[in-house]
């Protein structure tokens, strides 16, 4: 089995856990400014573009949420599932995450990213190759306590960790298509 299909299975039984538990669902709502769901999203966050994080806003993070995790994710890549953005220890009192977040690895809030697909630190925009419009999901998870976790971490690894510290999760999907 290749390092995709094993991620893909990963997250599969990751999902299932998580979901056939009953424990999870998906109540935190999560917005953009530059976006609406399931519409586009504007080539200044893209490769095409400034290729900067898009704003995300978000409510409904259950009172016992001790950090947030956002991973944000192409299911339509011609490769498998493709990672643009992992970032974990998101405090739980904040309320989403600024346009053009730098590409560090540890922010000022505690947070930490991870490495994207791309094999770099932070956000990497949507650049599918070709035409067609490829979908984006942006999946917010409140855990029950911070991850230990080095910044830099794959999302695989991420969801490994998480495995049963998920209390609430929301998603938001968009499109681009390039141009």
């Amino acid at each position: 089995m290749n390092s995709r299909a094993g991620i893909r299975m990963m997250i599969l039984a990751a999902s299932l856990i998580f979901f056939c538990r009953g424990e999870v669902k998906m109540d935190i709502i999560i917005t953009s400014t530059a976006f609406a769901s399931g519409g586009a999203i504007p080539s200044r966050y893209a490769c095409d573009g400034a290729n900067v994080s898009p704003p995300l806003a978000w409510q409904g993070i259950p009172a016992n949420a001790k950090s947030l995790a956002l991973v944000c994710n192409d299911p339509d890549a011609p490769v498998g599932d493709w990672v643009h953005w992992v970032i974990f220890n998101i405090p739980p009192a904040s309320v989403g995450i600024p346009e053009a977040l730098p590409a560090q690895k540890e922010l000022t809030d505690g947070s930490r990213q991870g490495m994207n697909d791309f094999r770099r630190i932070g956000w990497g925009g949507p650049c599918p190759p070709g035409a067609g419009a490829h979908r984006y999901f942006f999946t917010l998870y409140a855990l029950d306590q911070p991850m230990e976790l080095e910044a830099g971490a794959t999302r695989a690894r991420l969801l490994q960790v998480m495995a049963g510290h998920i209390v609430g999760q929301g998603q938001l999907m968009a499109r681009y298509t390039r141009r």
